[in-house]
């Protein structure tokens, strides 16, 4: 029976430097010109997704659960038997993703929506995983706790 989340981690683009980027657009759109209605809807709705995003992450005793919300309605489960072998990591989300968010590159996939921490999950049959944490000790101990190898 599944008791619930021995882990539990909800992330959000909450990032100073990406609202000021934001702002600053908005703000040059309404200082240089005339102003452009359908431009600061557009910037509206962009500044709206991105403050809606969220990383959920959850360890189960099934496995190891991800969301994006909005973009996933449903949790993606990796599940124990995927996994080959797991560690804690520190990436660089720039060169190594090109960004944060859902990325992908050549052989891997990363959820991430801030900092350069994070669990590498190598799994069995499929691309590795990178899950970005601002609680990666945390994470990786509930990991040891039920996981079955």
């Amino acid at each position: 029976m599944d008791t619930g989340p021995v882990y539990r981690e909800v992330q959000r683009f909450r990032q100073r430097w990406l609202w000021t980027l934001l702002g600053g657009i908005a703000l040059l759109m309404l200082l240089l010109g005339p102003v452009s209605w359908l431009g600061l809807f557009i910037v509206g709705a962009v500044a709206a997704f991105v403050y809606s995003l969220r990383l959920e992450t959850e360890v189960r005793t099934d496995g190891i659960y991800l969301k994006m919300w909005p973009l996933h309605w449903s949790a993606r489960r990796i599940s124990w038997s995927e996994i080959d072998k797991y560690e804690m990591r520190t990436y660089r989300p720039l060169r190594e993703f090109g960004g944060w968010g859902i990325r992908w590159a050549p052989g891997k996939l990363a959820y991430n929506v801030s900092g350069n921490q994070g669990i590498w999950i190598q799994r069995t049959n499929e691309r590795s995983i990178l899950i970005g944490s601002q609680r990666v000790e945390e994470f990786v101990t509930s990991i040891d706790e039920v996981y079955e190898r």
